[in-house]
């Protein structure tokens, strides 16, 4: 046992002064109409307050059925379930209590899941990170900036985990190991409630050091439980978990399928042979390009978010699947816009506003603009976050006051630019930090990398700004021919838009989170112009 600490709320955020004038009121009648038709989601009745309530039922309903495998092993509901009981029990002797935070160290494996769902259970929010990734000084930063008290992970990874004065170190496959008692259910010190939070999320800061984000419950529920989040996952579905669990779409993965009854199939070294056994696959659009879709005739539903999609993997897989292409912050919890796309439409676009939500396309000052017109696109509803943990100055700048919905509801900066079809769909024209300026014009760094996209062959194309010299380009893979890539572009865009080098690579570099890696990129952009390998 440890110290009573006091404890924090989830975030400290600044309350910004209310607009006294009429949000809508600059708006032509009709656009003041589609601006509330298309920016609110459909109302959706959601039907727990904590998401490990979902998971309980299906273990109480179906015990034998299988809940997770990994590399041979596999678990049931009901064993998953004491497994997690027991491990909230320990926590709570270890005084872990609702509202706080416990740090979850771990890699893919049954292990991650039973600390993640003893830490829901004990009424506490996980914060994941990992524990063969993580660099020490960021886990070190992870662990002091949540405040946590209980740091859980593997006995493979214990040595590796910065435990600061005070806190305590659990090996969750050592608990596992130990002679379970009698089926028993946990109670924690109160029921879960729908602010509590459910994870921690760090996301990547300007200051160097990533920003802790909290979502909670009624965040996590609102997308998980809802069509088209739900992705149709029922008992009998197979899931695939591929991605990082410091990332938030593996909680689309994990969490979406325990609190649906399905079964989770966790990878190992190679993904593409997961995602050939499963029904579902989550992924960004970068870890998607690189898995053959005739190998993998079996997934029913493939949904992507976290970056751009290219036009041409969104038509491949959406010819023998139901294919989502999502979008929407850490902040707005995992997406709040959802596209089911079809090969023979005009545009991939990244849809409409998912359950319960809202998106507002508004200019600089913050006034809507016209149907049509490109602005930056603010997140309303239950999606959005409980805030940054304290950071009271950053929590100030990005969550504002909602005038459209009102009362205490909050509206969230994602910096994506954005616009309306005319049919009510949301185009993602890049972000605000990817404008660049080239001889003194104004680019868009997307719109260069979809006309590459574009090309016969291209899987993956990333546009850089990496000195004033102009734009570099690397695409994949490493046939595609540099100067056919520049014509198109030079036939597409104006001139200042055509990237003085483009670089084939037989692969994009990842992030660890599955994205392409662009600080790497850039990185590789100058050694290569250092080296004189980069045309002027």
């Amino acid at each position: 046992m440890y110290p009573e600490t006091t404890h924090q709320e989830p975030s400290e955020r600044a309350v910004a002064p209310a607009r006294s004038a009429h949000p809508l009121q600059e708006l032509s009648e009709e656009d003041r109409h589609l601006f509330q038709r298309f920016g609110r989601g459909p109302v959706a009745a959601v039907p727990w307050a904590g998401v490990h309530h979902a998971f309980e039922r299906h273990a109480a309903a179906d015990p034998l059925a299988v809940a997770a495998e990994h590399l041979g092993a596999t678990i049931t509901y009901a064993e998953l379930d004491r497994q997690a009981n027991r491990l909230a029990a320990h926590l709570a002797r270890l005084g872990v209590r609702p509202g706080d935070n416990v740090a979850l160290c771990v890699r893919r494996s049954i292990p991650m899941l039973v600390g993640l769902l003893a830490t829901l259970k004990a009424g506490a929010a996980y914060v994941p990170q990992d524990a063969g990734l993580t660099p020490r000084v960021q886990l070190d930063h992870v662990i002091r900036t949540a405040r946590t008290r209980v740091i859980l992970t593997t006995s493979a990874f214990a040595d590796r985990i910065p435990a600061p004065d005070g806190h305590v170190l659990v090996a969750i496959d050592t608990v596992m190991a130990e002679p379970l008692e009698p089926p028993r259910t946990f109670r924690p010190a109160r029921p879960a409630r729908g602010d509590d939070g459910c994870y921690v999320l760090f996301t990547s800061g300007t200051t160097g050091h990533p920003n802790g984000v909290t979502v909670t419950h009624r965040n996590v529920c609102n997308i998980l439980l809802t069509e088209p989040g739900d992705l149709g996952m029922r008992p009998g579905t197979r899931v695939s978990q591929i991605l990082n669990v410091a990332f938030d779409m593996a909680a689309w993965e994990i969490l979406g399928c325990l609190s649906h009854g399905a079964t989770l199939v966790i990878r190992g070294k190679d993904i593409a042979e997961t995602v050939r056994r499963v029904d579902v696959v989550i992924a960004t659009p970068t870890v998607l390009s690189r898995i053959d879709p005739d190998q993998c005739r079996q997934v029913r539903v493939a949904a992507v978010a976290g970056e751009p999609c290219p036009r041409r993997l969104a038509d491949r897989w959406a010819r023998f699947c139901t294919f989502y292409n999502a979008c929407g912050p850490t902040e707005t919890t995992i997406v709040n816009t959802m596209q089911r796309h079809d090969p023979a439409a005009l545009r991939l676009t990244i849809g409409r506003p998912t359950p319960n939500n809202t998106v507002y396309v508004l200019d600089a000052d913050r006034r809507p603009c016209a149907i049509g017109e490109t602005g930056e696109m603010w997140a309303g509803g239950d999606g959005v976050s409980a805030g940054y943990l304290h950071n009271p100055a950053l929590n100030a700048e990005r969550y504002v006051p909602d005038p459209f919905l009102g009362g205490e509801r909050m509206m969230f900066r994602t910096r994506d630019l954005g616009r309306w079809t005319p049919d009510g769909e949301l185009e993602h024209l890049g972000r605000t930090d990817d404008q660049v300026k080239v001889r003194g014009f104004r680019v868009e760094l997307d719109s260069v990398s979809a006309v590459l996209e574009s090309l016969p062959g291209c899987a993956r194309a990333v546009t850089l700004k990496p000195d004033d010299a102009g734009l570099v380009s690397f695409v994949s893979p490493a046939h595609l021919d540099p100067e056919a890539a520049r014509r198109a572009v030079a036939a597409a865009l104006p001139y200042y838009c055509v990237p003085r080098a483009v670089h084939p690579m037989a692969a994009l570099p990842l992030t660890s989170r599955g994205k392409v890696d662009k600080a790497a990129l850039l990185r590789l952009a100058a050694e290569l112009r250092a080296s004189g390998e980069v045309a002027s």
